[in-house]
Protein backbone atom coordinates (compact mmCIF):
# COMPACT_ATOMS: atom_id res chain seq x y z
CA UNK A 1 0.00 0.00 0.00
CA UNK A 2 2.82 2.43 0.84
CA UNK A 3 4.28 2.11 -2.62
CA UNK A 4 0.90 2.69 -4.25
CA UNK A 5 0.16 5.72 -2.06
CA UNK A 6 3.36 7.35 -3.35
CA UNK A 7 1.86 7.39 -6.86
CA UNK A 8 -0.28 10.39 -5.91
CA UNK A 9 1.46 13.37 -7.61
CA UNK A 10 1.34 15.47 -4.45
CA UNK A 11 2.58 12.77 -2.04
CA UNK A 12 6.17 14.02 -1.66
CA UNK A 13 4.94 17.48 -0.64
CA UNK A 14 2.73 16.24 2.20
CA UNK A 15 3.75 16.41 5.85
CA UNK A 16 4.36 13.19 7.77
CA UNK A 17 0.95 13.53 9.45
CA UNK A 18 -0.80 14.11 6.12
CA UNK A 19 0.92 11.06 4.62
CA UNK A 20 -0.28 8.96 7.55
CA UNK A 21 -3.84 10.22 7.08
CA UNK A 22 -3.71 9.39 3.38
CA UNK A 23 -2.24 5.93 3.93
CA UNK A 24 -4.67 5.12 6.74
CA UNK A 25 -7.77 5.90 4.72
CA UNK A 26 -6.94 4.71 1.18
CA UNK A 27 -8.32 1.36 0.02
CA UNK A 28 -7.74 -0.69 -3.14
CA UNK A 29 -10.80 -1.71 -5.18
CA UNK A 30 -11.02 -3.91 -8.29
CA UNK A 31 -13.60 -3.51 -11.06
CA UNK A 32 -14.50 -5.64 -14.03
CA UNK A 33 -14.80 -4.04 -17.46
CA UNK A 34 -18.05 -2.06 -17.68
CA UNK A 35 -18.60 -1.89 -13.92
CA UNK A 36 -19.80 1.40 -12.43
CA UNK A 37 -17.06 3.10 -10.43
CA UNK A 38 -18.79 6.41 -9.71
CA UNK A 39 -22.51 6.92 -10.19
CA UNK A 40 -23.04 10.56 -9.28
CA UNK A 41 -22.62 10.30 -5.52
CA UNK A 42 -19.49 11.54 -3.74
CA UNK A 43 -17.30 8.46 -4.08
CA UNK A 44 -13.92 9.98 -3.25
CA UNK A 45 -10.56 10.65 -4.88
CA UNK A 46 -9.55 7.85 -7.25
CA UNK A 47 -6.05 6.94 -8.42
CA UNK A 48 -5.99 4.36 -11.22
CA UNK A 49 -3.41 1.65 -10.48
CA UNK A 50 -4.14 -0.68 -13.39
CA UNK A 51 -6.45 -0.50 -16.39
CA UNK A 52 -8.45 2.48 -17.60
CA UNK A 53 -11.61 4.33 -16.49
CA UNK A 54 -14.06 6.31 -18.62
CA UNK A 55 -15.85 9.48 -17.54
CA UNK A 56 -19.12 10.27 -19.29
CA UNK A 57 -22.35 12.25 -19.07
CA UNK A 58 -25.89 11.27 -20.03
CA UNK A 59 -27.98 13.21 -22.52
CA UNK A 60 -31.63 13.97 -21.85
CA UNK A 61 -32.46 10.88 -23.92
CA UNK A 62 -30.24 8.73 -21.69
CA UNK A 63 -27.40 8.36 -24.20
CA UNK A 64 -23.82 8.32 -22.99
CA UNK A 65 -21.25 10.85 -24.20
CA UNK A 66 -17.64 10.03 -23.31
CA UNK A 67 -15.80 13.05 -21.89
CA UNK A 68 -12.37 11.58 -21.25
CA UNK A 69 -10.53 8.50 -20.03
CA UNK A 70 -8.36 8.11 -16.93
CA UNK A 71 -5.28 5.99 -17.51
CA UNK A 72 -3.13 4.05 -15.03
CA UNK A 73 -1.20 6.53 -12.88
CA UNK A 74 -3.81 9.27 -13.35
CA UNK A 75 -6.24 10.68 -10.81
CA UNK A 76 -10.02 11.11 -11.11
CA UNK A 77 -11.27 14.20 -9.27
CA UNK A 78 -14.87 14.27 -10.45
CA UNK A 79 -15.65 11.25 -8.29
CA UNK A 80 -15.04 13.59 -5.33
CA UNK A 81 -17.07 16.47 -6.78
CA UNK A 82 -18.76 17.27 -3.45
CA UNK A 83 -15.36 18.47 -2.21
CA UNK A 84 -14.85 20.83 -5.16
CA UNK A 85 -16.47 24.16 -4.44
CA UNK A 86 -18.74 25.53 -7.12
CA UNK A 87 -18.79 22.30 -9.12
CA UNK A 88 -22.14 20.65 -9.70
CA UNK A 89 -22.18 18.17 -12.56
CA UNK A 90 -23.64 14.70 -13.05
CA UNK A 91 -20.56 12.94 -14.37
CA UNK A 92 -20.35 9.15 -14.24
CA UNK A 93 -17.29 6.91 -14.26
CA UNK A 94 -17.08 3.27 -15.32
CA UNK A 95 -14.28 0.78 -15.89
CA UNK A 96 -13.28 1.02 -19.55
CA UNK A 97 -11.15 -2.09 -18.99
CA UNK A 98 -10.67 -4.33 -15.97
CA UNK A 99 -9.16 -1.96 -13.41
CA UNK A 100 -7.67 -1.62 -9.95
CA UNK A 101 -7.96 1.73 -8.21
CA UNK A 102 -6.91 3.35 -4.96
CA UNK A 103 -9.81 5.21 -3.35
CA UNK A 104 -9.42 8.00 -0.79
CA UNK A 105 -12.69 8.93 1.01
CA UNK A 106 -14.09 12.35 0.15
CA UNK A 107 -13.81 13.64 3.71
CA UNK A 108 -10.09 12.81 3.88
CA UNK A 109 -9.51 14.45 0.50
CA UNK A 110 -11.36 17.54 1.77
CA UNK A 111 -9.15 17.73 4.86
CA UNK A 112 -5.98 17.36 2.79
CA UNK A 113 -7.15 20.02 0.33
CA UNK A 114 -7.67 22.44 3.21
CA UNK A 115 -4.38 21.69 5.00
CA UNK A 116 -1.99 21.22 2.05
CA UNK A 117 -1.19 23.84 -0.56
CA UNK A 118 0.23 21.06 -2.75
CA UNK A 119 -3.07 19.16 -2.80
CA UNK A 120 -5.02 22.37 -3.38
CA UNK A 121 -2.76 23.39 -6.30
CA UNK A 122 -2.91 19.91 -7.81
CA UNK A 123 -6.70 19.94 -7.61
CA UNK A 124 -6.93 23.28 -9.42
CA UNK A 125 -4.54 22.24 -12.18
CA UNK A 126 -6.24 18.88 -12.69
CA UNK A 127 -9.71 20.41 -12.83
CA UNK A 128 -8.58 22.93 -15.45
CA UNK A 129 -7.08 20.13 -17.56
CA UNK A 130 -10.17 17.90 -17.28
CA UNK A 131 -12.51 20.81 -18.03
CA UNK A 132 -10.48 21.60 -21.14
CA UNK A 133 -10.84 18.00 -22.33
CA UNK A 134 -14.57 17.92 -21.62
CA UNK A 135 -15.18 21.20 -23.45
CA UNK A 136 -13.25 19.89 -26.44
CA UNK A 137 -15.48 16.82 -26.56
CA UNK A 138 -18.65 18.90 -26.34
CA UNK A 139 -17.37 21.14 -29.13
CA UNK A 140 -16.76 18.00 -31.23
CA UNK A 141 -20.29 16.79 -30.55
CA UNK A 142 -21.85 20.13 -31.47
CA UNK A 143 -19.71 21.16 -34.42
CA UNK A 144 -18.02 18.14 -36.00
CA UNK A 145 -19.61 15.92 -38.63
CA UNK A 146 -20.56 12.45 -37.46
CA UNK A 147 -18.28 10.63 -39.91
CA UNK A 148 -15.29 12.61 -38.62
CA UNK A 149 -16.23 11.92 -34.98
CA UNK A 150 -16.54 8.19 -35.62
CA UNK A 151 -13.25 8.12 -37.53
CA UNK A 152 -11.57 9.97 -34.66
CA UNK A 153 -12.94 7.46 -32.13
CA UNK A 154 -11.73 4.48 -34.18
CA UNK A 155 -8.24 5.97 -34.47
CA UNK A 156 -8.19 6.65 -30.72
CA UNK A 157 -9.38 3.16 -29.80
CA UNK A 158 -6.85 1.58 -32.17
CA UNK A 159 -4.17 3.52 -30.32
CA UNK A 160 -5.34 2.06 -27.01
CA UNK A 161 -5.37 -1.43 -28.53
CA UNK A 162 -1.91 -1.01 -30.03
CA UNK A 163 -2.98 -2.24 -33.46
CA UNK A 164 -5.58 -2.02 -36.20
CA UNK A 165 -8.31 -4.02 -34.48
CA UNK A 166 -10.94 -2.22 -32.40
CA UNK A 167 -12.78 -4.77 -30.24
CA UNK A 168 -15.91 -2.73 -29.57
CA UNK A 169 -19.44 -3.44 -30.74
CA UNK A 170 -21.51 -0.93 -32.70
CA UNK A 171 -23.54 -0.35 -29.55
CA UNK A 172 -20.41 0.40 -27.50
CA UNK A 173 -19.13 2.82 -30.14
CA UNK A 174 -22.52 4.53 -30.14
CA UNK A 175 -22.36 4.92 -26.36
CA UNK A 176 -18.99 6.67 -26.64
CA UNK A 177 -20.42 9.11 -29.19
CA UNK A 178 -23.79 9.73 -27.57
CA UNK A 179 -25.77 8.39 -30.53
CA UNK A 180 -27.76 5.30 -31.51
CA UNK A 181 -26.36 1.98 -32.74
CA UNK A 182 -28.14 2.24 -36.09
CA UNK A 183 -26.31 5.47 -36.95
CA UNK A 184 -22.95 3.89 -36.16
CA UNK A 185 -23.77 0.76 -38.16
CA UNK A 186 -24.73 2.80 -41.22
CA UNK A 187 -21.56 4.88 -41.09
CA UNK A 188 -19.33 1.84 -40.52
CA UNK A 189 -20.93 0.16 -43.51
CA UNK A 190 -20.11 3.25 -45.57
CA UNK A 191 -16.51 3.17 -44.25
CA UNK A 192 -16.30 -0.48 -45.29
CA UNK A 193 -17.56 0.29 -48.79
CA UNK A 194 -14.88 2.99 -49.05
CA UNK A 195 -12.18 0.50 -48.04
CA UNK A 196 -11.38 2.19 -44.72
CA UNK A 197 -12.41 -0.67 -42.44
CA UNK A 198 -13.50 -4.30 -42.41
CA UNK A 199 -16.40 -5.24 -40.14
CA UNK A 200 -16.58 -8.45 -38.15
CA UNK A 201 -18.67 -9.78 -35.30
CA UNK A 202 -17.85 -7.71 -32.21
CA UNK A 203 -15.16 -5.56 -33.78
CA UNK A 204 -13.75 -3.34 -36.51
CA UNK A 205 -10.48 -3.84 -38.39
CA UNK A 206 -8.95 -0.63 -39.72
CA UNK A 207 -7.66 -1.22 -43.23
CA UNK A 208 -6.56 2.32 -44.14
CA UNK A 209 -5.37 4.14 -41.05
CA UNK A 210 -3.99 7.10 -43.02
CA UNK A 211 -7.33 7.77 -44.72
CA UNK A 212 -9.19 7.38 -41.43
CA UNK A 213 -6.82 9.85 -39.74
CA UNK A 214 -7.34 12.31 -42.59
CA UNK A 215 -11.11 12.03 -42.23
CA UNK A 216 -10.79 12.57 -38.48
CA UNK A 217 -8.64 15.64 -39.05
CA UNK A 218 -5.72 14.19 -37.07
Amino acid sequence: MRGEIKLFPFYEKLTAAEREKLAGSARVHAFERGAQVHGGDCTGLILVLEGRLRAYILSEEGREITLFRIEAGEVCLLSASCVLRGLSADVFVCADTAARVLLVPSEVFRELSESSLAVSAFTGEMMAERLSRALWVLDEVLNKKFDARLASLLVEEAGYAGGADVRLTHEQLAAHLGTVREAVSRMLKYFEQEGLVTLSRGGVHIGDMAALRALAGK
